[in-house]
């Protein structure tokens, strides 16, 4: 197997890969404190309920309220709709951070995934992030690095990291 990258803690190494991290992002005229925050408020089409996602301080507060809000959702979780939203956060993200996209060319080839190992609710996580199995196999969908991943090949290609918003979602 290739060389591999877990994340999992923002203040841990490459825990500036996660949507946690605190790198805040444009969109729609607004600015986002983080890409969770931006990734949660697109599955409703409340504005009371965006704009409360969008002002919370915290991350993890962002997704509590989204998930306290889970009735009124207009996109589903892990759908194909979720997935292309995640792209778009992500790679705001990359293009309003240039230090952050270098770190992330600086990755080569390495297989990036979201290290779920030790989270109890893993079924749902295993979508998003993988664990290392002991023979060394990567397990889950891992959709956050394969994002991270189609990223870097985009990013690696343009060699010049200000030609991101080029690139169509």
């Amino acid at each position: 197997m290739k060389r591999s990258i877990g994340f999992t803690k923002v203040k841990l190494p490459h825990g500036w890969m996660g949507n946690m991290s605190p790198y805040g992002i444009y969109y729609n005229g607004k600015q986002w404190r983080t890409a969770e925050a931006l990734f949660q408020s697109m599955r409703f089409n409340d504005e009371e309920i965006v704009e409360a996602i969008r002002l919370e301080k915290s991350p993890m507060g962002a997704k509590f309220k989204a998930k306290g809000n889970k009735d009124k959702m207009k996109i589903e979780p892990m759908s194909n709709t979720d997935l292309d939203n995640m792209r778009i956060c992500v790679m705001l993200k990359f293009h309003e951070h240039k230090n952050l996209a270098k770190q992330l060319i600086d990755t080569e080839d390495s297989i990036i995934y979201e290290d779920v190992s030790s989270r109890k609710s893993r079924a749902r996580s295993l979508y998003w992030g993988a664990y290392i199995d002991e023979s060394g196999n990567l397990v889950g969908e891992n959709y956050l690095g394969i994002i991270l991943m189609e990223i870097r090949s985009v990013l690696k290609q343009m060699k010049d990291t200000s030609r991101i918003e080029k690139y169509k979602i």
